[in-house]
C-alpha cells in the first residue's frame, strides 16, 4: 500500500461527526465473512487476504461443515484443504498455513483460539490485520484492522493519513471516539467497499461527504436520455 494524495487532516470534532453519522445509518454493522465459531472466523480471515469475502464464503461453506475445529482441520489434511479453497488466490500457501495453524492451536493452546494478539500473530499465516479482526469481531476488543479499504478511506478523507497500514491504524486509534471504536473497523471497511471505492468514489451519495477532504468530489453519473 502507498499513501494517497496528501490532504488536510480532519479535526476530532469532524471525525466524531462522521462516526455519529455511521452509527445513525447502521448502529450494529457486521462483517461479511461467514463463520460458525472463532476457529472458522480465524481461518476465514486468513483466507481473505487478497481475496473477496464473497469468494472466501463460497469456498469455505463445505470446508467448515467438514472441519469446524482445529482437530477436524488437521484430520482433513493440507491436500484436502487445498481442494476446497482452490478457487481462492494463493490457495496452496493458504492451505498449508491453515493446516499448520490448526496444528499449533492443538499443540500450544489446547485447540482454543487465544484472545491475545501476540499469541495470534505467532500462528502461521496470521499477521496484525488478521489478529485485529479476530480480536474485534469475536472477542469484542476495540482494535482497528487496516485493510486496503480502511487504508484508502483514512487517507482520502483526511481522517488518518499515513504511508503504511500501521501508521493509519495508530492514527485511527488515537482520533476515533472511544464510544465508536468497537464498530469503527466495520464502518470504514463497508464505506470503502461500497461507496468510497478505489477508482471512482461515489461522492454524490456519500453520507460523510460534507466532512471529507477528498477533492474534486465525483459528480453523479449522467443519465442517458
Amino acid at each position: 500500500m502507498v499513501a494517497l494524495k496528501k490532504v488536510k487532516s480532519l479535526s476530532r470534532a469532524e471525525i466524531a461527526a462522521i462516526f455519529q453519522r455511521f452509527h445513525e445509518i447502521e448502529p450494529d454493522p457486521k462483517g461479511e465473512l461467514e463463520y460458525v465459531n472463532v476457529f472458522t472466523l480465524l481461518v476465514a480471515v486468513v483466507l481473505s487476504a487478497q481475496a473477496t469475502d464473497a469468494g472466501v464464503n463460497k469456498a469455505t461453506r463445505k470446508l467448515f461443515e467438514l472441519a469446524p475445529s482445529p482437530a477436524a482441520m488437521v484430520a482433513l489434511g493440507p491436500e484436502a484443504i487445498e481442494q476446497h479453497i482452490k478457487t481462492i488466490g494463493l490457495y496452496r500457501t493458504k492451505a498449508k498455513n491453515v493446516y499448520l495453524l490448526s496444528q499449533q492451536l492443538l499443540e500450544r493452546h489446547n485447540g482454543e483460539v487465544p484472545a491475545d494478539r501476540e499469541a495470534l500473530e505467532a500462528l502461521p499465516g496470521v499477521g496484525r490485520k488478521t489478529a485485529n479482526v479476530v480480536l474485534n469481531i469475536f472477542f469484542g476488543q476495540p482494535t482497528m484492522a487496516v485493510d486496503t479499504h480502511v487504508f484508502r478511506v483514512g487517507n482520502r478523507t483526511g481522517m488518518a493519513t499515513g504511508a503504511t497500514p500501521l501508521a493509519v491504524e495508530q492514527k485511527l486509534m488515537k482520533v476515533i471516539p472511544q464510544a465508536y471504536m468497537l464498530h469503527a473497523h466495520h464502518w470504514l471497511i463497508l464505506h470503502g467497499r461500497y461507496i468510497c471505492k478505489a477508482r471512482t468514489p461515489e461522492c454524490w451519495r456519500c453520507p460523510i461527504a460534507q466532512w471529507c477532504r477528498y477533492e474534486p468530489k465525483t459528480p453523479p453519473p449522467r443519465v442517458a436520455k
